[in-house]
């Protein structure tokens, strides 16, 4: 059996993407996304080995979507204004706003991020090659708050790292989570104004008490 094309495997991740969304962690299994898909079993396990492969490059997928819109939004904010301090606030704001502008293009994928347990739907027994690449994205997802923190204090200690974390992760998903997962005809509740607007303002106001200061341990000292 020759392998899908590539247009058909972004339709069966497509498919399983808005599974996840609806029916979470125990809502795509090989029937489930054939029958959704209108492709047989073995066109999956053929594309894709296993549903735990499959549901990795989902989650990689939409996490690398992600990445790339978001550092987007943070070049926008600065416009070239790196050593600004208001553009560096500016530019946390829209990292946190990234997850709503996100719903707006990618509705089931942003539901899965904000609602569905990463390791949860991973399991342990993805592919070695999967599991590195997914490794790899989650450094560069924190690289993309040290760049944050070195913007706003020039720091990149786990203490600043801490700060931003609430303000670009902890503070949406709190805000954005029950919108998404609001009953809607179209599967996924649009996330307001309203909400976008209370995110922006707490962001700002958790921005203006600086991280605590860094801890200077000293260095082990050797005996002669």
């Amino acid at each position: 059996m020759p392998r899908p094309r590539v247009h058909d495997l972004d339709r069966l991740l497509d498919t399983a993407e808005r599974l996840v969304a609806q029916a979470g962690t125990e809502g795509v299994t090989v029937r489930t996304l054939a029958a959704a898909a209108n492709v047989p079993n073995g066109t999956i396990y053929h594309a894709f080995d296993s549903i735990g492969a499959l549901l990795g490059r989902v989650w990689l997928r939409m996490a690398s979507d992600f990445l790339v819109l978001q550092t987007a939004l943070i070049d926008q904010a600065l416009d070239g204004r790196e050593n600004d301090p208001d553009a560096a606030v500016d530019a946390v704001v829209a990292a946190a706003d990234a997850p709503a502008v996100f719903a707006e293009r990618r509705p089931a994928a942003a539901k899965m991020m904000l609602t569905v347990n990463k390791d949860r739907l991973l399991g342990p027994h993805l592919p070695t090659e999967l599991a590195d690449t997914l490794i790899t994205l989650d450094k560069q997802l924190v690289a993309q708050l040290v760049r944050l923190t070195r913007l706003m204090w020039d720091r990149r200690d786990e203490a600043a790292v801490e700060v931003l974390t609430t303000c670009v992760v902890d503070l949406p998903t709190a805000l954005f989570k029950r919108a998404v997962s609001a009953p809607s005809t179209e599967g996924v509740s649009p996330i307001s104004t309203d909400s976008r607007e209370r995110l922006a303002a707490a962001v700002r106001a958790v921005l203006t008490i600086p991280p605590p200061p860094r801890i200077h341990r000293p260095k082990p000292t050797t005996k002669d």
